[in-house]
């Protein structure tokens, strides 16, 4: 549909502006509208929320967990030495566009033969490997970093109980031990319907060495390119959770704080963006517009188009420190 038409988005951003009710709100406007007008539903994948705020609030965009402000800190600070250590050292960092190949192991879980129960097509997992290629090597208008993606393997398991397996359940874990394949530079990427509305999630390099069976995403099977999903069939759920697999947060952690991110160059954003809200401008006092077009953010899978260079440092880094053989 797009690859991502950032170009056309650019050219009318202002007509956008002037359409949608959430492209200029300030924070009480945003507060009014947080809930939905009277019939302004969400309804997505058997379930209905009173607005496609409530949606993004609910946790069901994404349900990865995020370190706590302590274990956050703490990671910062070893990346930081990491960092110091390396450069002390003169040794090389793989920074350039998709210098390093990460292998990806497709594990789909389904309760049936058709697309509709799960077992997603050979095509739809080649179109999101596709996907994941044109967004990490910038092909879509963000920068290039340093990971391309190849595919390593597909296995298929007809399962009712992992079908539906949510983080941290037994299902989910019985899931993962059984099928997970590679060391840490492999990525595990499952694909199922989950329980709640929920779109994925996924786990982050620094807790791979405590919980190597845990490490990949896993996102809804509607999801992937070509899905029934809508707004979120693009493939993006793959794109986000991977930035977090690598070692990214969302643009809107930390609020407005100036350490937001722990990425220099993203926007700091008061709460996550939800639909395309052009010209949403949350953290007033702080610079630059929020970053509704960052693959970090909550947006429409069309809304979506780039990470940033300080994005693409930070995931090369913390590949080298936690997942590099």
């Amino acid at each position: 549909m797009k690859r991502k038409m950032f170009a056309v988005m650019a050219l009318v951003s202002l007509v956008l502006a002037l359409l949608m009710t959430r492209a200029t709100f300030t924070d009480n406007a945003h507060a009014q509208n947080a809930r939905g007008a009277d019939g302004d539903t969400f309804k997505f994948n058997g379930k209905t929320w009173r607005s496609q705020q409530d949606f993004v609030e609910s946790g069901a965009r994404c349900a990865t967990k995020h370190p706590d402000a302590i274990k956050a800190a703490e990671i910062q600070t070893a990346l930081e030495q990491f960092r110091a250590q390396r450069n002390q050292a003169g040794a090389a960092q793989s920074s350039a566009a998709a210098s390093v190949t990460i292998p990806v192991y497709f594990h789909v879980i389904n309760v049936g033969s058709k697309v509709s129960e799960g077992n997603v097509s050979d095509r739809m997992i080649q179109r999101q490997i596709d996907v994941l290629n044109q967004s990490y090597g910038g092909a879509t208008g963000g920068a290039g970093t340093a990971f391309g993606f190849a595919l390593a393997g597909v296995d298929r398991t007809t399962n009712s109980y992992w079908y539906t397996a949510e983080p941290g359940t037994q299902a989910e874990s019985e899931m993962k031990t059984a099928l997970r394949q590679g060391g840490a530079d492999a990525l595990n990427f499952y694909t199922n319907n989950p329980g709640g509305g929920l779109l994925g999630w996924a786990t982050f390099p620094s807790s791979y060495r405590s919980r190597p069976e845990d490490d990949g995403v896993v996102c809804l099977f509607s999801s992937l390119p070509g899905g029934s999903a809508e707004p979120y069939n693009e493939g993006d759920t793959g794109t986000h959770e991977v930035g977090h697999w690598l070692g990214l947060y969302h643009t809107f952690q930390g609020g407005c704080s100036t350490k937001n991110d722990d990425v220099s160059d993203t926007p700091a954003e008061r709460s996550p963006a939800f639909g395309c809200p052009v010209q949403r401008d949350s953290c007033a006092k702080l610079a630059g517009l929020d970053p509704i077009y960052n693959f970090m953010d909550y947006t429409d899978d069309p809304c979506m188009y780039q990470f940033t260079a300080g994005q693409a440092t930070r995931m090369s880094d913390m590949y080298a420190q936690y997942r590099q053989p």
